[in-house]
């Protein structure tokens, strides 16, 4: 079954159970879903569908820092619990080792020597990683690894 069919069926099933709060965050997935097939004219693959749900996670780590900086608790709680179903769809996260690994094989296989070759170890590491690593901490392992 693929990620969307998987994401459709928790939203009738979320629906039969009277689910409210997972309900509508289930809605605003299969909406940003949609939105980006429509944009684009494509059907999206599950890499694709991955990188929605990654960019909502990050959409919400962005109002949290500054639900958070404004004082606003409530608002804050209620992004929180939106990352958590959005999270159940994703895959499960590398360890740091696994990361770490990842990043030095990137790092032979690219040839990279300097800060310069950031670019070309990200997006090879980006492959192997998607979804399951938060790629922001990843970038910024790569930049101390590679001397920046």
């Amino acid at each position: 079954m693929s990620l969307k069919q998987r994401i459709t069926d928790d939203m009738k099933a979320a629906m039969r159970g009277g689910e409210k709060d997972r309900l509508a965050v289930i809605r605003l997935i299969l909406a940003a879903i949609k939105q980006r097939e429509v944009d684009e004219r494509i059907e999206l693959d599950e890499a694709q569908v991955l990188a929605v749900l990654e960019k909502m996670l990050k959409q919400r780590r962005d109002s949290i820092v500054q639900y958070d900086a404004a004082g606003r608790v409530d608002l804050a709680d209620v992004e929180r619990a939106e990352m958590v179903v959005i999270e159940a769809y994703l895959p499960a996260k590398l360890s740091e080792a696994e990361v770490d690994a990842l990043i030095d094989a990137a790092i032979t296989q690219t040839g990279a020597s300097s800060p310069r070759d950031m670019g070309k170890v990200v997006a090879s590491v980006k492959q192997q990683a998607a979804g399951r690593a938060d790629m922001a901490q990843v970038s910024a392992r790569i930049k101390a690894r590679l001397g920046g």
